[in-house]
């Protein structure tokens, strides 16, 4: 008998695909068909092309289809790993990063650790300025990449002493010291982070879905993916509704919505969310926006893991809230896409912590409360 029930079983499954009889190497019994099979020749060339899940609750609920895109699956564990190869593969272009230089970055976490990982696999030494307010796991995370962190208080983005002009300004020190030895990647406002999102991620939403998308929506740090999958659908489709789900505490669906650099509220969500308008913001496609509540965020990843099993970040949480809202606003019937963008393993202490949770107002779910024994 073998493995045939297995494949028996996978070939019922929906959305695998066994080809030929029953084979013998487990590996081939995963669904994967051969020509799907590649080896990839080093870090940079494994960067995106990740999966778009279908995300079956929210379906269910709002009569649309539903999909997440995978961006957990990259190598360094988030969508942030196409930003950090998009900026480096820009400034190797431009002669502005040479070989064996160093890269400085001031980063939430996610956009360091892609830099990290990349650098390493290309040459580069990393050096990136960070808040001491972030996730222990993402300062972990990065010191495990083998970047050299620095991690200064958090300051408002008007004040120097703020994380990414301080990055700048080391950066600056180095060259002075030493000409061209260093590049300041900018991610904020170097727009090859959305032209690079424009090319690539939204390229393979639009194709991943036959073109059969109807809106898109994700929050916004750097609003590279916001800007640049919306500039990539909208090219293809006019008709396509781009919307930004942003956490509270944040000014952008404000201004959006009332033309305000307002913030109202807070979150315990990272890398997500600003006061000010950045250059990749700058022009995005919206048509949307919704302010997001922790409230109405983190319930939802909560539930994605305990009932469909992805265990996603706070990021991820805010996107779920806004796709739902966009799709109830489209109405049954219509494909809307979300980002995934990286783990909740990354926000351990605070996202799955009963104790901490209770202290800031948002539900603990009874089989959460149980694991922990809080």
């Amino acid at each position: 008998m073998g493995n045939n029930h297995i494949v028996e079983a996978a070939s019922k499954a929906p959305g695998w695909q066994i080809d030929g009889p029953a084979l013998s190497s487990p590996l081939l019994l995963l669904g994967v068909t051969l020509q799907t099979m590649t080896i990839k020749p080093d870090l940079s060339s494994a960067v995106g092309h990740t999966p778009l899940l279908r995300l079956r609750r929210a379906s269910e609920l709002t009569g649309c289809e539903v999909l997440g895109k995978a961006e957990f699956l990259n190598p360094g564990g988030s969508i942030k790993d196409r930003t950090a190869l998009g900026l480096i593969l820009d400034a190797e272009k431009k002669g502005l990063l040479r070989p064996g230089g160093t890269i400085v970055e001031g980063t939430a976490g996610n956009t360091g650790i892609g830099m990290a990982l990349i650098g390493a696999s290309r040459g580069y030494r990393t050096v990136i300025f960070m808040p001491d307010t972030q996730s222990r796991e993402k300062i972990d995370a990065l010191r495990v990449a083998g970047a050299e962190i620095r991690l200064v208080p958090a300051a408002p983005f008007k004040d120097p002493r703020h994380y990414v002009h301080i990055a700048r300004a080391y950066c600056e020190s180095l060259n002075e010291q030493a000409p061209d030895s260093a590049w300041f990647g900018n991610q904020f406002d170097n727009t090859a982070n959305r032209d690079w999102h424009e090319v690539t991620t939204g390229v393979e939403i639009w194709e991943q879905t036959g073109g059969k998308v109807d809106g898109f929506v994700c929050s916004a740090g750097t609003g590279g993916t916001l800007a640049g999958v919306g500039r990539a659908l909208k090219s293809r489709k006019a008709r396509v509704t781009i919307a930004l789900s942003d956490p509270t505490g944040s000014a952008l669906a404000n201004y959006i919505n009332r033309g305000e650099l307002v913030a109202e509220g807070g979150s315990i969500s990272e890398g997500i969310g600003s006061s000010r308008i950045t250059a990749n913001f700058q022009d995005a496609p919206i048509d949307m926006a919704w302010s997001i509540p922790d409230q109405e965020s983190i319930p939802l990843l909560h539930e994605l893991l305990h009932d469909e099993g992805w265990c996603v970040g706070g990021s991820s949480g805010v996107n779920l809230a806004g796709v739902i809202r966009l799709a109830k606003a489209l109405g049954p019937g219509h494909t809307i896409v979300t980002v995934l963008a990286d783990a909740g393993t990354r926000y351990q202490a605070k996202l799955f912590n009963p104790p901490f949770l209770r202290e800031k107002g948002i539900p603990v779910p009874e089989w959460l409360q149980q694991s922990f024994g809080g």
